[in-house]
């Protein structure tokens, strides 16, 4: 049941990430806490299947470390590719 707390946790990242990083208006409002949930989900389960108990603390400052490691920069990185690809598109049908 502790892994629902690594769901919560990394949803909770990626809708803080989602709002404090520029470029909401180029991805969902999901997508991030999606990706924070998911990362945090699949770290606390490779862990506990690797033999690390709910008793060590590597299990939850590797679950606390992941989520906004990963997230920031994939949005940061989906921001850019998002506005890159809109110029292009803007480029080709000859829009303003």
């Amino acid at each position: 049941m502790e892994i629902l707390l690594a769901l919560i946790y990394g949803a909770a990242v990626g809708t803080a990430a989602h709002f404090a990083l520029g470029g909401r208006e180029l991805r969902g409002v999901a997508l991030a806490p999606m990706v924070g949930a998911l990362i945090g989900g699949v770290v606390w389960l490779a862990l506990t299947w690797a033999g690390a108990s709910t008793a060590e603390p590597w299990l939850w400052l590797a679950t606390l470390v992941a989520a906004p490691v990963v997230v920031v920069p994939l949005l940061v990185v989906l921001g850019r590719i998002r506005s890159a690809h809109d110029a292009r598109e803007r480029q080709r049908l000859h829009i303003g």
